[in-house]
């Protein structure tokens, strides 16, 4: 139907995007300290034998690149999969997500184990764009978390203490657009809505494994 073949539209032109913005990443960040790492070391090369002394100071400046270099990469690898969510799973990659949100956020947990990456990836990424969104619009209101298996469904909400909006006169974002197409893609579903009183609440629910095309 249309609005299936308009998500997946969005899907691939996000994915474009995020191709572009990782190859800008690469140029911009990582290829420069690697450049200047492969300079340093043909100059500490020249200095060796030379200027022992003169050779150390370049030894110096190649540590410094080398670490600058490392944090880089270590920086755009946590954008497109996070290491912690790889090793630890959806608790402590989201604990880490809310202690770096420069909003006042509690997370709650029921039930949560390991799944699938796509559904643990999903998740995560739709709870961090819920979270960047709350501190966009409310950056001091209190932010609440919480994440539950349910059944054979993972369900996590996001509410934030912060304005809200009028449902009738804001346009879906394309933030907001991307999480919803993201759980679609994966057999779930998205709603954002005015919270209770005031603020926003996001709520999401997505299966705990993925289902197997039949043969």
């Amino acid at each position: 139907n249309a609005e299936l073949r308009a998500s997946r539209v969005r899907l691939v032109s996000a994915a474009d995007a995020e191709r572009q913005r990782i190859e800008r990443n690469l140029h911009d960040g990582a290829q420069q300290h690697l450049v200047a790492l492969g300079v340093n070391l043909r100059l500490a090369a020249d200095e060796i034998a030379a200027d022992p002394s003169s050779a150390r100071a370049v030894l110096s400046t190649l540590a410094d690149e080398a670490r600058e270099a490392s944090a880089t990469l270590r920086s755009l690898a946590h954008g497109i999969y996070p290491p912690l969510l790889m090793k630890s799973g959806l608790v402590e990659a989201l604990r880490s997500a809310a202690r770096r949100s420069p909003s006042p956020v509690s997370v709650s947990f029921d039930g949560i184990g390991r799944y699938a990456s796509d559904i643990e990836a999903t998740v995560y990424f739709c709870c961090s764009e819920a979270l960047a969104n709350a501190a966009k619009h409310a950056p001091d209101a209190p932010v609440r978390l919480h994440l539950a298996e349910v059944g054979s469904t993972l369900r996590f909400e996001i509410v934030d203490d912060g304005p809200g909006f009028d449902p009738g006169r804001v346009a879906v974002g394309h933030g907001l657009a991307n999480m919803a197409d993201r759980a679609g893609a994966v057999g779930g579903t998205l709603l954002v809505e005015p919270a209770d009183g005031r603020g926003t609440r996001v709520l999401g629910v997505v299966p705990t494994s993925l289902e197997q095309p039949s043969q």
